[in-house]
């Protein structure tokens, strides 16, 4: 399979075809569940052949009360809810990524796909309130980097980590404060912004561009102060995005990695070994920051998920470290909290000192164990003092 180049295709086409159900019982049942996941404040739905769907409530996966789905009714949902033309890459590719509208508050990422011969759906609840750093528990130092005059901010972490969501609250910060052009490249749109300050163009992949290496190569021709190019997953996306920033361009983009220094060598594994090297200075050069985040449950009822962070701004001593190759080293850096700078095990004490994630979770989320147990126990040991 593939993306929306459209060379790829299944060797045999899904066939929507009649299969015993009416038109319209899909829409109806996935009128049920979207409806269910904005009731009961979930975030996620989740939804297979032959089990009953689920939504991901507080990061836990529960069932929806209703009937076993049968494939042959995720097959009418895929009729109901796509157009021909979703429908058309749904059948030749075996899954298809969109934007749905509920309604003027609510919007929905999904990706419609086959799983072992029958279809699956996974849909994230995205609301029109493009949310303020204090509503999402960020530091206001991404305040800072978003309103930077060029650069290359990264976010990483895994899927469902919030990357989206923080990047949105970025740009709507610089949209409420300076006249720039934003271009964004998506796919699909997630959050809607509305022109405040600045001019805002949001282009969807299939929609409005027909792939994103085309819509990348047309970036610079846009005339953009500030670009989102989305999910950085292959070398011509990145080397695009890093290319924009050393033109003077800010450039927002994510990419799967497990810590913020750590994402170094993410980077590097997409460039053939004797390009690494140029990578590195330009990296070195235009760098403004890379923001790993992880959703973690609270101890607060009116607050589902709370993200720690680990955040790396390239300060000039950032920058000696990359240029000298050293970026295992980085990590001693990020601890020193210089310019904004946290480590992502100092952000879980801070979240257990302010009591909005208990010692446990943070324990269970952490890749060094052992060094937040001491920390910890400095916190639990100061409290007790605090008590006689």
């Amino acid at each position: 399979m593939s993306g929306h180049d459209g060379k790829q295709f299944l060797t045999s086409p899904i066939q929507l075809g009649d299969r015993g159900t009416k038109p319209g019982e899909g829409m109806k049942a996935w009128t049920l569940w979207l409806t269910a996941i904005i009731k009961f404040g979930g975030s996620d739905l989740i939804v297979k052949s032959d089990l009953k769907p689920r939504i991901r409530h507080r990061g836990i996966l529960k069932d929806i009360e209703t009937e076993v789905v049968t494939q042959d009714l995720m097959f009418q949902v895929a009729k109901d809810v796509l157009d021909e033309g979703q429908q058309d890459v749904f059948c030749k590719k075996g899954s298809m990524d969109f934007a749905y509208d509920f309604d003027d508050k609510n919007r929905f990422r999904v990706n419609l796909f086959m799983a072992r011969g029958k279809p699956a759906v996974a849909a994230r609840l995205i609301t029109s309130n493009i949310k303020r750093f204090e509503d999402l528990y960020l530091p206001p130092i991404l305040g800072e980097v978003a309103m930077s005059a060029q650069g290359l901010v990264l976010f990483s972490g895994v899927t469902g980590s919030g990357k989206s969501t923080s990047i949105a609250s970025m740009l709507q910060y610089v949209n409420e404060r300076k006249k720039v052009h934003i271009v964004t490249i998506e796919d699909p749109i997630e959050y809607i912004f509305k022109d405040d300050k600045a001019t805002i163009n949001q282009r969807e992949v299939g929609i409005d561009c027909v792939n994103f290496n085309d819509a990348l190569r047309a970036l610079v021709r846009e005339n953009p102060d500030i670009a989102l190019v989305g999910e950085m997953r292959d070398y011509e996306t990145f080397e695009a995005a890093v290319r924009a920033a050393e033109t003077g361009h800010m450039v927002f983009g994510t990419i799967h990695a497990s810590s913020a220094w750590q994402t170094f060598g993410r980077i590097y594994d997409l460039f053939p070994v004797n390009e690494r090297e140029q990578i590195r200075k330009l990296l070195a050069y235009n760098l403004r920051a890379i923001i790993y985040q992880k959703l973690l449950p609270t101890l607060h009822q009116n607050i589902a998920r709370i993200p720690a962070l680990e955040i790396l701004i390239n300060t000039p001593a950032v920058q000696k470290y990359i240029l000298e190759g050293r970026e295992g080293e980085l990590l001693d850096v990020i601890k020193t909290r210089d310019a904004g700078m946290i480590d992502y095990t100092s952000s879980l004490v801070d979240l257990v000192e302010k009591e909005y994630i208990h010692q446990s979770i943070a324990l269970q989320s952490t890749p060094k164990p052992e060094e937040l147990r001491m920390r910890l126990k400095g916190i639990s040991q100061g409290a007790s003092m605090v008590g006689r």
